[in-house]
C-alpha cells in the first residue's frame, strides 16, 4: 500500500485566519468598524492612477517594483535598494519565516501578537513561541529572558494590534541590543503612520545587520483591498527575500495605486489628523461610560468590559444598531471589543449605542 498523502509538519496546526465581519443580517449597509480600514478610503489621486492602469491589464507588471520603491524611498528617507515590496506586509512576514526559520528553530511573538506570525512560523516548520506582555504592552524583559540560540525571528508589532499600545524607541533599541546576533528582530509597523514622529523602526533597520521593518498600504493609505506592503532592512536580508519572491507578485494596478497614494501627502495628512482627533474623542467617550480603554496609538481602540459575557452583549447591541466591530477573543481578549476609529458621525453612533447599552445594563 502506498503511504498516505501528508502535508509538511506544522501545517495542520494552523487555524484558518478569521477576518473582520463585514455583513449583518437585516442591515443592507452596516457601519463596518471591524478591520481598521481608513474610513475615508484611498486618495483620489490613487483612484485615478488605478483607473488609468486598468488599460494596461494585458501587460505584465514590473518585476522589480522600481518606481514604487523609489517613491517610498523619497517619502520615508530610505535606500530604495533595501526595500522589498510584497502582497501586503503579510507576504514579507511569510518570506522572512520561509527564508530564516525551519525545523528546530523558534519564531517568537507576544501573547496578543498578529496571527500571521504564528501561521507563517508553522508553515515554515518552525516552532512558534509566545511570550507574555505586561498590561497589554510588549515586555522587552520577557522576550530577552526567553530568547536563545534557537530563536531565529522575533516579531514585534508597534503600535500593537489589537491593543493599540506603543513601545518607546529606547525600549525597542534595548531589545535589539539584547537579542543574539543570529536572531532577526522584525518591527511590524502596520500602524506606524498613526504615531507622530515615529519612523516605524526605519533607522534601526537601516543601521543593524539583524533588524527588518515591515510597513503596509492597507491602513493609513486606505488600500487594504489592493494588498501592498513592503519591508526594509539590510541588503543581505532583502537580497535573500527577493530570491523567493514571485516576479509578478504585485499587479500593475496595485503598483500604480500605491505609488500615487504615498505621493499624495495632503490626503494622508488629513486622514491622520482626523483620526487623531476622533481617536481621542472615542477613548474619552468610552472612559466616561466606564469602559476600560488604554491610550491608543493606532486607528482603533480596544474597549475592555467587565467580562466576556458583557463584551458579547455589547457586541450584540452594536450589531442590532447596524454597527460591526471586532470581538478579539482569538487574540486573548474575550472581554473586549476592538473598534476602528471612524468618521465623526460613525463615532457618534458608536458612543450613542454604547451609552444606550450601559444605560440598559
Amino acid at each position: 500500500m502506498s503511504a498516505p498523502i501528508r502535508p509538511q509538519p506544522g501545517i495542520l496546526e494552523i487555524a484558518l485566519y478569521q477576518g473582520g465581519q463585514s455583513a449583518l443580517a437585516g442591515h443592507d449597509a452596516p457601519l463596518k468598524l471591524s478591520s481598521n480600514e481608513n474610513p475615508f478610503g484611498p486618495s483620489p489621486k490613487a483612484l485615478a492612477a488605478m483607473t488609468g492602469a486598468l488599460g494596461d491589464s494585458h501587460r505584465y507588471p514590473s518585476t522589480d517594483h522600481a518606481a514604487l520603491r523609489a517613491a517610498i524611498a523619497a517619502v520615508e528617507g530610505l535606500d530604495a535598494e533595501r526595500i522589498i515590496c510584497g502582497v501586503g506586509s503579510d507576504e514579507i512576514i511569510h518570506f522572512l519565516c520561509q527564508a530564516y526559520a525551519g525545523p528546530g528553530q523558534e519564531v517568537m511573538h507576544t501573547e496578543h501578537g498578529f496571527a500571521m506570525y504564528r501561521i507563517s512560523a508553522l508553515a515554515a516548520g518552525a516552532t512558534p513561541v509566545e511570550v507574555p506582555e505586561h498590561e497589554r504592552v510588549v515586555d522587552v524583559d520577557a522576550i530577552l529572558a526567553r530568547a536563545g540560540p534557537d530563536t531565529a525571528l522575533v516579531f514585534i508589532a508597534n503600535p500593537a494590534n489589537p491593543t493599540a499600545t506603543f513601545l518607546p524607541m529606547d525600549q525597542i533599541t534595548r531589545l535589539a541590543d539584547g537579542l543574539p546576533e543570529s536572531c532577526i528582530l522584525v518591527l511590524d509597523g502596520a500602524y506606524a503612520e498613526f504615531v507622530d514622529g515615529y519612523d516605524g523602526g526605519a533607522a534601526l533597520a537601516g543601521s543593524r545587520a539583524n533588524v527588518v521593518m515591515t510597513r503596509t498600504f492597507s491602513k493609513a493609505y486606505g488600500l487594504g483591498g489592493l494588498r501592498v506592503g513592503y519591508g526594509y532592512g539590510p541588503r543581505a536580508i532583502i537580497d535573500v527575500l527577493n530570491r523567493i519572491r514571485g516576479p509578478f507578485n504585485l499587479s500593475g494596478v496595485a503598483l500604480a495605486g500605491a505609488e500615487a497614494a504615498i505621493g499624495d501627502r495632503d490626503w494622508v495628512a488629513e486622514c491622520l489628523r482626523v483620526n487623531a482627533d476622533e481617536r481621542a474623542r472615542l477613548v474619552g467617550g468610552l472612559r466616561q461610560l466606564g469602559i476600560g480603554c488604554d491610550d491608543s496609538h493606532a486607528n482603533f481602540v480596544l474597549a475592555r468590559f467587565a467580562d466576556a459575557a458583557t463584551a458579547l452583549a455589547a457586541d450584540a447591541h452594536l450589531n442590532a444598531q447596524g454597527i460591526i466591530v471586532r470581538h478579539p477573543k482569538s487574540y486573548g481578549f474575550p472581554e473586549a471589543l476592538r473598534i476602528t476609529v471612524g468618521r465623526p458621525a460613525d463615532n457618534d453612533r458608536v458612543l450613542a449605542a454604547l451609552a444606550e447599552f450601559r444605560g440598559a445594563a
